[in-house]
């Protein structure tokens, strides 16, 4: 994998946990720096970690799909890209203020890394550094988190949606890529 592409899956994958972060600071009053680096730890911690785990899942398939695997990684790149554009395209529903918990947070940061887990599984059947992919994916989502929530306050209802829908189709690109290296094509 590529540099540039690395950068545009580590940016791509963290953008739900930007638009959740967005989210998080809308709640709190003046986010401080500390507490948004915290919160963006959590997200990066959690989104470095699962794609290591997607991963370790789709190695152990590989020897059952190997002829196809091109297009396995295709199709669960674009299935998690369009679920992303789709999530981006919801209008949000208004849910009762809730008390901020570390739990709260951590459920909220394994729900948003679930994608990445798949993106993990998909790029077993490439030829990916998936420890230097992973930290790439954690530090981009650290940073991603860590934004979201000083911004939040101001911008969370205005651009939560794009950073999914960008996201969605950055992982589409990718898909397409894999396909076209794999085909001879690029």
């Amino acid at each position: 994998m590529t540099p540039v592409a690395l950068l545009f899956l580590a940016v791509s994958m963290s953008a739900d946990a930007f638009a959740a972060s967005l989210s998080k600071g809308a709640k709190l009053t003046k986010p401080r720096f500390r507490h948004a680096v915290a919160i963006g730890l959590v997200f990066g911690i959690i989104e470095a970690m699962t794609p290591v785990l997607g991963w370790v899942a789709g190695k152990a398939s590989q020897q059952y799909v190997e002829a196809w695997d091109h297009w396995v990684a295709f199709a669960l790149l674009s299935v998690i890209g369009l679920h992303m554009m789709h999530e981006g395209l919801k209008k949000e529903e208004k849910v009762a203020h809730r008390k901020q918990t570390f739990w709260l947070l951590v459920l909220t940061a394994t729900a948003t890394s679930l994608d990445a887990m798949a993106v993990g599984a998909s790029l077993a059947f490439i030829d990916v550094n998936i420890i230097t992919t992973s930290l790439a994916i954690g530090l981009a989502t650290t940073v991603m988190a860590s934004m979201g929530t000083l911004l939040g306050h101001k911008l969370g209802k205005y651009v939560g949606h794009w950073a999914e829908l960008i996201g969605g189709l950055v992982l589409i690109g990718i898909g397409v890529m894999v396909v076209l290296e794999h085909t001879g094509l690029v």
